[in-house]
């Protein structure tokens, strides 16, 4: 799940991206209106943390900006004022959500949560390649019956390999799916943590679900 978190106040926004990140978000940040409408404009976000008060643009001209252009991508907003007509005037703008500001981390989580089980119905919650299955809801992972622990970056990695089964997935795209970081030629980054995810989904077993495509990248390979 990929985060855009527009929030001017730095270091709430600090402690709000280390959260989410914790849980295992890709969250980029953007201080200001006008910047934060242009990224969700040109970026595909599963989720907008929006601040109501900003410099350029305020909460409320972005929520509308976006909506008007059929954006539909859903908007928890944030914000210090939280009278019932401020609440009612944000719902109406089309956010999903409304959460007064000052909250506890984990209420936001907790929300963030909610609207994501909303964006994956529980049909579609596990993804399953022959015989290795994810619960995006859970992040549970099992081959063959077998428990499979991960780390969040490895969960992120297996999952955007699952969702994209038999396509070669560059470096550059990983680094920006599950990272938020351009390509850097000279990271080992992906090479490291795809290292540690190979050796617990392909150990044991005579398939060998991800593989290297030689001076293209990483896929996951079905069985034919």
């Amino acid at each position: 799940m990929k985060i855009l978190l527009i929030e001017d106040e730095v270091k709430l926004a600090g402690f709000i991206k280390m959260a989410l990140e914790q849980a295992g978000y890709v969250t980029d940040h953007e201080t200001d209106g006008t910047t934060g409408l242009q990224s969700a404009m040109i970026n595909n976000y599963d989720l907008i943390l929006l601040d109501l008060m900003l410099p350029s643009q305020n909460g409320f001209d972005i929520l509308k900006n976006l909506r008007s252009f059929d954006n539909h991508v859903p908007v928890i907003m944030l914000s210090a004022l939280g009278s019932t007509d401020q609440i009612i005037k944000g719902l109406d703008a089309g956010a999903n959500d409304y959460l007064k500001k000052p909250f506890e981390m984990q209420e936001l989580l907790a929300r963030v949560r909610v609207l994501q089980r909303q964006q994956t119905p529980k049909s579609n919650a596990k993804v399953k390649v022959n015989d290795l299955e994810i619960d995006l809801h859970t992040r549970q992972v099992k081959r063959h019956e077998k428990q499979i622990n991960l780390s969040n970056r490895e969960f992120l990695l297996l999952e955007y390999l699952m969702l994209n089964p038999d396509k070669v997935i560059t470096k550059a795209q990983m680094l920006d799916k599950v990272w938020n970081m351009n390509f850097d030629p000279g990271s080992n980054i992906i090479e490291v943590h795809l290292y540690q995810l190979r050796k617990k989904i392909n150990e044991g077993f005579e398939h060998q679900h991800i593989q290297t495509v030689i001076n293209r990248g990483y896929t996951l390979k079905t069985i034919v």
